[in-house]
């Protein structure tokens, strides 16, 4: 069996939790590898800012449908936050910002993610 049928039946049987924790892993390790490369590498420093960006803008855009199950107070807590780091990436663009703040927050959703959750 290739290691790739492997992969694939492990995604499938990840609750959307495990999804989205390895998801923040993912996009966060590239934001650390971002913050490491000297700041005229744009290629690399864009791309996972870009990342982080649009997985914030999916969250907020599912927070916002009406179906979404999650309290309202958390919903509009995780919009806020996507709007925050909207700005802040592009303050990190601009120079103006460092990376920590991302990586700080998106480290504290991966330990809420990893909680068990309220029965």
């Amino acid at each position: 069996m290739s290691f790739q049928v492997y992969q694939q039946a492990a995604r499938q049987a990840d609750t959307p939790r495990e999804t989205e924790y390895r998801l923040f892993g993912d996009v966060t390790r590239a934001l650390i590898e971002a913050s490491k490369v000297p700041a005229d590498d744009f290629s690399t420093r864009i791309d996972a800012l870009d990342w982080n960006r649009r997985l914030w803008s999916v969250l907020a855009s599912d927070c916002a449908r009406e179906d979404n199950l999650l309290p309202v107070p958390l919903r509009a807590q995780i919009i806020s936050l996507s709007l925050w780091v909207n700005r802040h990436t592009s303050a990190i663009m601009r120079r103006e910002e460092e990376f920590e703040p991302l990586i700080e927050v998106n480290r504290i959703i991966m330990q809420g993610l990893q909680r068990p959750e309220a029965a």
